[in-house]
């Protein structure tokens, strides 16, 4: 099978795979090459293949989709993580998301100040159009 991970900005995964376990909503599912076509919503969680040379490669993903038609395998996701093992890659995940919720508190803090300014302005205002009120 033909698999491609598509994430926003770039191909992360195309390369011939004999196997592929994901996760959907209603559990874990593996897809085999003469497998049905198939089209299933991914959760959060992880997502593994087997190359032709019998190597496991680990991803940890966010939501997506996969979809099965024929022989390719497509998965686009919002983001993933590659791991050589399980161990590290839960590593890696941990640290990148104290990141992501330290990048998205920094966001938060400055969208309240944008919208703080936007009021006290927006206030400012209020006095000098009734000044101009018939």
């Amino acid at each position: 099978m033909k698999l491609k991970v598509l994430l926003p900005t770039e191909v992360l995964v195309d390369e011939e795979v004999v196997k592929v376990i994901a996760e959907a909503e209603n559990g874990s599912f593996c897809l085999l090459p003469r497998h049905v076509d198939f089209v299933a919503v991914i959760v959060p969680g992880i997502f593994c293949f087997v190359t032709p040379d019998l190597v496991e490669q680990f991803y940890a993903v966010d939501e997506g989709i996969l979809i099965k038609c024929g022989h390719e395998v497509m998965l686009s996701i919002r983001n993933a993580v590659r791991g050589p093992d399980l161990g590290v890659l839960k590593k890696t995940v941990q640290k990148q998301f104290v990141e992501l919720e330290d990048r998205e508190k920094m966001s938060r803090s400055a969208l309240a100040r944008l919208e703080a300014g936007f009021i006290r302005r927006f206030m400012d205002l209020e006095p000098q159009q009734r000044a101009y009120s018939p």
